[in-house]
C-alpha cells in the first residue's frame, strides 16, 4: 500500500525509535507530527523531515497529562490536516529493585509507559473514525512478555501496554482502524545504551532503524491485512 500523503504523529520523535520511524515514514512520503518534551530536539528533526521533501511539525507536551496531549493532538491534526497514523513510541525505562526504586518513580513509569498510549489513543481516534479509516502502533516491549529482576515498574507498563492495545483493536478493528501491538528486545536506543542495558554494537544489536523498518513494512500491508502482534529480536547478541 502506498503511503504517500498520510499523516503520522509519532510521539517521542525527537530521538531514537521515534525519530527514526519518522525518517523511514517521511521517505515514504508520510506527512509526520513529532511529540515530545525537548523542543530543540524536535525542531532539529522537523527541519530534517522536511528536506525529505514532506509537512513536518511538532508540538511540545509530555505524554503523561491528559489535557496537554489532547491539547496537542488537536494542534498537529489542524496542522496536517487530518492524522491517519499514530505511533505511540514515547516512554521511559527506569531500573533498580522493587525495594530500592521509590514509589514515586516506580508510579512515574506506569503513567507515562501506560496512560500515555491510552491518552494519545483517545485523543486520535475521532480523526481516524471520522477518516473512516487508521493505523494505530502501540510500542511495547519483550519485557511486558515476560517480567524480569530490576525491571518490574517498566516491566508491567509494558505487560499492561499490551493488554490494552488489545482491547483496543477488539473495539476499533470493526471500524477499519488497525491496532497493532509490537514487542521489541533490546534496541540500541538512547535509553537502552544509558540505562547499560546494551553496548549498541551495531554487528550485533538492533538499531533503531531496523525498528523502523518493520513499523513501515507493517504499515504498507493492505487494509484488508492486520499484524495484530509482533516481536523482533537481535540475531546473536
Amino acid at each position: 500500500m502506498n503511503l504517500k500523503g498520510k499523516n503520522a504523529v509519532i510521539t517521542g520523535g525527537g530521538r531514537g525509535l521515534g525519530k527514526a520511524v519518522a525518517t523511514a515514514l517521511a521517505n515514504e512520503g508520510v506527512n509526520i507530527g513529532l511529540t515530545g518534551r525537548n523542543e530543540e530536539n524536535l525542531k532539529t528533526v522537523a527541519a530534517e523531515l522536511k528536506a525529505l521533501g514532506v509537512k513536518a511539525t511538532y508540538a511540545v507536551f509530555s505524554v503523561d497529562d491528559e489535557a496537554q496531549v489532547k491539547e496537542g493532538i488537536e494542534t498537529l491534526a489542524r496542522e496536517l490536516g487530518g492524522i491517519d497514523i499514530l505511533v505511540n513510541n514515547a516512554g521511559i525505562g527506569d531500573f533498580g529493585k522493587l525495594n530500592d526504586m521509590s514509589t514515586e518513580t516506580w508510579e512515574q513509569v506506569i503513567k507515562t509507559n501506560l496512560f500515555g498510549v491510552y491518552y494519545a489513543a483517545k485523543a486520535v481516534y475521532p480523526y481516524m473514525k471520522e477518516a473512516g479509516a487508521g493505523d494505530i502502533v502501540n510500542v511495547a516491549s519483550t519485557a511486558g512478555l515476560k517480567g524480569g529482576p530490576n525491571m518490574s515498574a517498566y516491566a508491567a507498563s509494558k505487560a499492561a501496554v499490551i493488554s490494552l492495545s488489545q482491547s483496543m483493536m477488539a473495539e476499533w478493528r470493526k471500524e477499519n482502524i488497525r491496532v497493532i501491538t509490537l514487542t521489541p528486545s533490546t534496541i540500541a536506543s538512547d535509553m537502552s545504551i544509558q540505562g547499560g542495558l546494551t553496548d549498541g554494537n551495531p554487528d550485533k544489536v538492533l538499531q533503531p532503524e531496523d525498528f523502523a523498518e518493520w513499523v513501515r513494512d507493517i504499515l504498507k500491508m493492505n487494509r484488508r491485512a492486520m499484524i495484530a502482534s509482533g516481536s523482533i529480536f537481535s540475531t546473536n547478541p
